[in-house]
């Protein structure tokens, strides 16, 4: 998961190694959020597009995210190809919830130099770092302006986890904003996660959302490859 704090130099956390997400400005998972001050923008910052309209289901009445696999939502451990949208129940607060369509719309390898910036030190050392592009939708009938749709990981050849790192501060190689104001029924915006596959003879091949509700004990998160 990449998270974002205040706009500056950016300074990057691997994986678990962070100890109390919210003290350190990083997001702690699907959440709202109060509008961010004006700041001055940064030097690269990701296009933000409308995408196509997608096979998507909309949620029913009432704002409530639906249960997975129902409406058309996309069941736990579901697949889908690179490219394909993804029916989500997105939750956020305490008693709000919306449908959104998610489509992890590509994996692009970078450089072990893009990680400098991060002053991550010996930590990455022999890591490469991929960006995992996402599409985030909203096909629901509830103002998401302001949430985050975190909880995008990287997918080794072998089915296991890469490490994923978290972010304070702009990197312009693969930037993650939250929702902006009025985020309402048929906008959009693309984000990017950070993953590092531990050496260059390995990649990340695939990428898993893993939000509530694909996060209980007895569920499987959603794979794109």
């Amino acid at each position: 998961m990449s998270s974002i704090g205040t706009r500056g130099t950016a300074v990057g956390f691997i994986g678990l190694a962070v100890v109390g997400l919210a003290l350190t400005g990083c997001k702690s998972g699907n959440e709202e959020k109060d509008p961010a001050p004006a700041t001055s923008p940064s030097a690269a910052q990701p296009s933000k597009s409308t995408e196509p309209d997608t096979s998507a289901t909309p949620s029913a009445g009432g704002g409530d995210a639906p249960a997975p696999g129902t409406a058309g939502t996309a069941k736990s451990g579901q697949s889908f190809k690179i490219g394909e949208a993804a029916t989500v129940p997105f939750s956020y607060g305490t008693d709000k919830g919306g449908t959104i369509a998610l489509t992890v719309t590509g994996i692009e390898q970078g450089q072990p130099s893009d990680l400098a910036a991060l002053k991550l030190g010996d930590k990455a050392k022999g890591m490469v770092p991929y960006y995992i592009r996402y599409s985030v939708k909203n096909v629901g009938t509830t103002d998401l302006s302001h949430t985050s749709v975190s909880h995008i990981r990287g997918l080794l050849p072998d089915g296991s986890e890469a490490q994923n790192i978290s972010i304070i501060g702009t990197f312009e190689k693969c930037d993650d904003d939250s929702l902006p104001r009025d985020f309402t029924n048929g906008k959009s915006q693309t984000s990017c996660a950070v993953a590092l596959a531990p050496s260059a003879q390995t990649k990340v091949v695939g990428a898993e959302y893993w939000g509530e509700p694909y996060d209980s004990p007895d569920g499987k998160g959603l794979t794109w490859k």
